[in-house]
């Protein structure tokens, strides 16, 4: 597990500002749990935990930007 600061990634960053709202909709359409909060923990409860810890023990460095 990581602790501080995450290593930033542009190639990252930049899909999840690109990704558009047609292609979230198609998703929601196909899959009713796509987008709602705690399904994570439904479909996969050990990913989800890392994401929780993960979350909590590391920070951003765009927060300060």
């Amino acid at each position: 597990m990581k602790f501080g600061y995450r290593t930033p990634s542009f190639k990252k960053s930049l899909s999840a500002r690109t990704t558009g709202r047609l292609k979230r909709e198609a998703r929601s359409t196909i899959d009713p749990t796509y987008g709602k909060k705690g399904m994570g923990w439904l479909k996969d409860p050990e990913k989800a935990a890392y994401n929780k810890v993960y979350h909590k023990t590391t920070k951003s460095l765009f927060k300060w930007w």
